[in-house]
């Protein structure tokens, strides 16, 4: 199994984001749609903390984010709306940061499939543009995303 994220454009305006863990997809389901479980593992960068996490997983509820530094000062903040929740294969939604460094509104959908305990979870984020999409695609969002869903791991192993 392996367990470093993939990132690779899809289509035009696109990333998909592919991942696995070695458990239950209910229960990677619950690590990233429960509130209590992504502020164990969803922080950041090393030293901030994701100090808001609302969260009304249904259609038509929304969701609040608010990352947090080490000096206390809130670094970045998004939210959006849910428009599909199939528990526990599927979350469709949307996403819109406060700051402008990611222009516009994404729709990022979550697929978990599972066999033998392993759960594939492919995120796909469909950008309002080409740019915007091209100007995500950096090493820094790879090695962002292994750096939190490492930490997810060790969450999964206690849960």
């Amino acid at each position: 199994m392996t367990t470093q994220v993939k990132v690779a454009p899809q289509g035009d305006r696109e990333i998909l984001i592919t991942r696995s863990f070695n458990a239950p997809r209910a229960l990677v389901f619950d690590a990233m749609s429960k509130p209590e479980m992504l502020k164990r593992w969803f922080s950041g960068p090393p030293g901030w903390t994701l100090s808001t996490c609302d969260i009304d997983l249904r259609v038509g509820g929304s969701h609040r984010r608010v990352w947090t530094n080490e000096a206390g000062q809130e670094m970045m903040g998004m939210g959006g709306v849910y428009t599909e929740v199939v528990r526990p294969s599927r979350i469709v939604g949307t996403q819109k940061f406060d700051q402008a460094m990611v222009p516009g509104e994404a729709v990022v959908t979550f697929e978990f499939t599972e066999a033998k305990d392993i759960t594939l979870m492919a995120m796909t984020i469909a950008y309002e543009s080409k740019e915007t999409r091209d100007g995500m695609l950096t090493p820094q969002m790879e090695s962002g995303l292994n750096a939190g869903y490492d930490r997810l791991d060790q969450l999964l192993k206690t849960a």
